[in-house]
């Protein structure tokens, strides 16, 4: 029997420079240029003056926990080892908002405004996911 896999992201042209930045251990997000709106995920426009072509910026990883969850039951036998895991919202000091599973931490430790540092785990077909851990 073949071991489950966990799902890889998908990378689409709007994405593909994220994606390159984490395997490199680099989180980016989105700035525009013309009204100075802070997003993420990338998208190709601003989401909120609609100007084309944010730029991409390089963020410190650092932020605090907005919300959290701990999943006790996997979603697919690919998780069954990682129970129980947690899901946090993370609002990062430069403005934008990144899901990502919070490493490093016991459940019970978890709370809203815990500070993070966002680090990258190697994926199994090449690349990094960002994910995140306690502040030191």
């Amino acid at each position: 029997m073949t071991a489950a896999v966990k799902p890889a992201p998908l990378i689409t042209a709007d994405t593909r420079s994220f994606w390159d930045a984490c395997a490199r251990g680099v989180l980016t997000y989105q700035r525009c240029a013309a009204c100075g709106h802070v997003q993420f995920p990338a998208r190709p426009f601003c989401t909120v003056c609609r100007a084309a072509g944010p730029v991409e910026e390089r963020s410190a990883g650092v932020g605090a926990i907005h919300s959290h969850t701990t999943v006790h039951r996997a979603p697919t036998p690919a998780f069954k080892d990682d129970v129980p895991y947690v899901v946090a919202l993370v609002d990062l000091d430069e403005g934008f908002r990144l899901m990502a599973n919070l490493r490093d931490c016991p459940p019970a430790e978890v709370r809203i405004g815990l500070r993070i540092r966002v680090i990258f785990e190697p994926l199994a077909g090449g690349g990094a996911l960002p994910q995140v851990r306690p502040l030191e």
